[in-house]
């Protein structure tokens, strides 16, 4: 085919430009567009905050160890082994269901609106200790192939009386108020489980079996405290979270056991507060 130089050729070059103009206006606008999008959401949304817990060591099971009781009639076939260290054969806390890291503020905290689940299967409640805020249901799902009849400890049973929770089925139950509730059951001793109403918490995690943990808040200030069968433990570690990054790993340990002192770790601090520990930034 025989190609043909075109008739109008300035007028052809005037609309290639103008063509040129206007993808590159649009090119410019959606590299704009892209770039801006995450800076919003990350303003916009939670912070992940990832630190690090201290002297988990020290937190012994209360279940295992009334377990060990001649008394209560739970005999084991276990013996202590002389080729196994001593420290290893101590029956430590399982921290992914034993330690709750819970965030607290100066206000209060705010239940949410879908209940929290606590699920009953192996002996065990997951997670053991739950850390929640006033007006928190909280559905306790039986995954055993038997029954479970649970109830709360003490002469007044604060609504969560036993009844027996078939397989596959649940129960909800509302805590009346601020303190701690323990949790039993009547068909398998070995159920030992706590929920803390704690006015002031506004988000929980878990630790994994390095005592690592990771928590969503949004920007601003916050007291992490770590409870254990019920009761706060070690002591409690101001932060700030910053707008950014999304993740913002602690420079200081949460010291969850009595008697451990953080190490010194290089680098700043956040601002410090009167009469108290210097607060712990999220980010750099």
């Amino acid at each position: 085919m025989e190609n043909k130089t075109p008739a109008f050729p300035a007028a052809l070059r005037v609309l290639d430009a103008l063509a040129r103009s206007v993808s590159g206006v649009a090119r410019f606008a959606l590299a704009a567009a892209v770039v801006s999008l995450p800076l919003v959401a990350v303003a916009a949304g939670p912070v992940t905050v990832k630190g690090k817990t201290l002297g988990a060591g020290k937190l012994l099971n209360p279940g295992w160890n009334e377990a060990k009781d001649p008394n209560l009639h739970r005999y084991t076939f276990r013996e202590p082994s002389a080729t196994v260290r001593s420290d290893v054969r101590t029956l430590t806390a399982f921290l992914p269901k034993e330690l709750c890291v819970a965030a607290l503020v100066d206000g209060e905290g705010k239940a949410l609106k879908a209940p929290l689940r606590v699920v009953v299967a192996g002996g065990r409640t997951s997670p053991v200790t739950l850390v929640v805020a006033p007006g928190q249901q909280i559905q306790f799902e039986n995954q055993d192939p038997f029954n479970h009849k649970l109830y709360v400890v003490g002469a007044d049973s604060k609504g969560f009386q036993p009844t027996e929770t078939a397989p596959a089925k649940s129960r909800t139950w509302t805590p009346p108020g601020p303190g701690k509730y323990e949790i039993r059951d009547q068909l398998a001793p070995s159920v030992r489980s706590w929920i803390v109403v704690e006015p002031h918490v506004v988000s929980v995690g878990y630790p994994d079996r390095k005592g690592d943990f990771q928590i969503d808040l949004d920007p601003g200030p916050y007291k992490l405290r770590a409870f254990f069968d019920g009761e706060a433990v070690g002591t409690e570690l101001p932060i700030v979270v910053a707008p950014v990054p999304v993740e913002q790993p602690l420079k200081l340990p949460l010291v969850v056991g009595e008697g451990e002192a953080p190490p010194p770790i290089p680098g700043k601090l956040g601002p410090k507060v009167p009469g108290k520990m210097p607060v712990q930034g999220g980010g750099e």
